[in-house]
Order: structure tokens, then C-alpha cells, then sequence
């Protein structure tokens, strides 16, 4: 009977209609294949474009895993250019052109930690843990005294890729001739003590507190009081005071150093 069934099957019609079938799924394979080829090209093109322009640091300040990460971003609309501060101006203006946006200020900055207390600084008890600011940070704010003044344990200093940051009498130091401003440090520190600065800026605030002078003094050598002669002697009007502390306008900064000769606790530093 299957011989009979099988002889009455006409293999040329069969033959014909798999061919067709065939012939079908080769050219719509071709066709995805195409379509997929000169879509990737056209994304990968813009992707490696912004990527040569990039610094190539892989620091991870922008919140990608690595520059190529942040590229693809980039050219997706999903990020800003702002948030690469390592990427130098000429990178950037580049970037901007590939992507057709302006360049928005790109002035260079560099990290300063907004503390000077360390040793200079009471501890309210004796810490015995892990080496780690952060974990020290969830035993009451930490040892200090000061509620602002740095830990000294160091996260900074294990989560600069370019070894900008030291610890100086248990404080952190920012040497700026190495730091690229990825930001890495500020992310890594627990009392957000870290902030940028541009790169050509004479003096900065190295204190954080908004306590007054009177509790200041008590647990800090160096913490600012309050006292505002900073302001007053300021010749551009550039600082003024702002919840217990001199914010500098660094637009209107002249680069005098007067502010800081004039800051009775040190608390103001120069940076050359």
C-alpha cells in the first residue's frame, strides 16, 4: 500500500513548491542580513567616531562601565558631554560635531577635598573597624567630632584611577597635577566632602561645616568660623557668605590670594 501511496505523489509539483519555499527563505535571509549590516555599520560608525575622541581614561566618573559604554550613550541621545570631565576640549568640540550639538562650557576642573581637619580635627571615639569611610560612616556619622570633616580611611585615595589622592595627617590631598577630574573620588566619598574647581582656580574653601564658630573651634584647628573677612577683603567681591561658609564665585575670582592671607584659621588654601 505505501508503494502505491508513494507512486501516486507527484515529486516534480513536490520539487517545485520547495524550491519556491527555498528560494523565499534565501532572500529574506539575504535581505535581514543586508538591512542588518548597513544599520550596525551606520550606529558602530558614530560609536567609534565618539570613541576615538574620548579620553580613553575608563574611570568610570560619567556612570558607564568605560568609555565605550558612555559612547554608545552619546551617540543615543541617553547621556551628556558634560558629565566627561576628563575628555579634553578639542575632544569634545569633536564629540559635539559628530553629534550636532553645541559644546556647552567645557572650562577644565580639577577635585579638591573641602576638608583640612584629619589630625588637626577631634575625634569624638575611638574607631575599631573596617578600614572603609563609608562603613565607618554608619557608626553615628563616624568618629570625628566634626559631622563634615573627613574619615581618613581612604576610599578616595582606592578609587582614583590616577593616584591623585593621597592621605595627608589622616586627610585627603588632591595633587592636581595628576588629577583629571573623572570624579571617581566624589562618588567614593561618603560625606560628599569632594567637589570640582576649575583647573586654573588659585584658592579653594577646604572646609564643609555649617556649624558655628563657636562649635567649630571646639573640635576643628582649621574649620572655618564664620568670621567673613575673607568676604570683606576680597577686592572683586567674589565670596560671600552662604550657611556659615565662603562660597567662591570663581567668574569674578581675580586670583589675588588675599582671601586666604586674610582667613584667620587657614581655612581658605592656595593651590600654587
Amino acid at each position: 500500500m505505501m508503494n502505491c501511496i508513494l507512486a501516486d505523489i507527484q515529486w516534480a509539483q513536490v520539487g517545485i513548491v520547495v524550491g519556491i519555499f527555498a528560494a523565499i527563505a534565501v532572500v529574506l535571509t539575504v535581505c535581514i542580513l543586508l538591512v542588518a549590516k548597513f544599520c550596525k555599520v551606520n550606529a558602530d560608525e558614530k560609536v567609534e567616531k565618539i570613541l576615538s575622541n574620548l579620553a580613553g581614561a575608563n574611570c568610570g566618573g560619567c556612570g558607564c562601565s568605560g568609555c565605550a559604554g558612555f559612547a554608545e550613550k552619546l551617540a543615543k541621545g541617553e547621556a551628556q558631554l558634560g558629565e566627561c570631565h576628563v575628555t579634553a576640549l578639542s575632544g569634545k568640540q569633536n564629540i559635539a560635531d559628530i553629534l550636532g550639538v553645541p559644546l556647552d562650557d567645557a572650562t577644565p576642573t580639577v577635585s579638591v577635598c573641602k576638608c583640612h581637619g584629619g589630625e588637626n580635627a577631634a575625634d569624638a571615639f575611638q574607631y575599631s573597624g573596617a578600614i572603609d569611610c563609608t562603613e565607618q560612616a554608619k557608626l553615628n556619622g563616624g568618629a570625628k567630632a566634626c559631622k563634615y570633616g573627613c574619615l581618613g580611611d581612604g576610599n578616595c585615595v582606592r578609587a582614583c584611577p590616577e593616584e591623585a589622592i593621597c592621605l595627608k595627617d589622616r586627610c585627603a590631598d588632591v595633587n592636581p597635577d595628576r588629577c583629571t577630574s573623572c570624579g571617581a573620588c566624589i562618588k567614593a566619598c561618603p560625606k560628599n566632602l569632594f567637589g570640582r574647581i576649575p583647573a586654573d582656580a588659585k584658592v579653594y574653601v577646604a572646609c564643609s561645616s555649617h556649624d558655628k564658630g563657636k562649635t567649630v573651634m571646639d573640635v576643628c584647628k582649621y574649620g572655618c568660623i564664620a568670621c567673613g573677612k575673607c568676604a570683606k577683603t576680597c577686592p572683586s567681591g567674589a565670596i560671600t557668605m552662604v550657611d556659615n561658609l565662603p562660597v567662591i564665585d570663581y567668574g569674578k575670582c581675580i586670583k589675588c590670594g588675599k582671601c586666604a592671607e586674610a582667613c584667620p584659621r587657614g581655612t581658605i588654601l592656595t593651590r600654587y
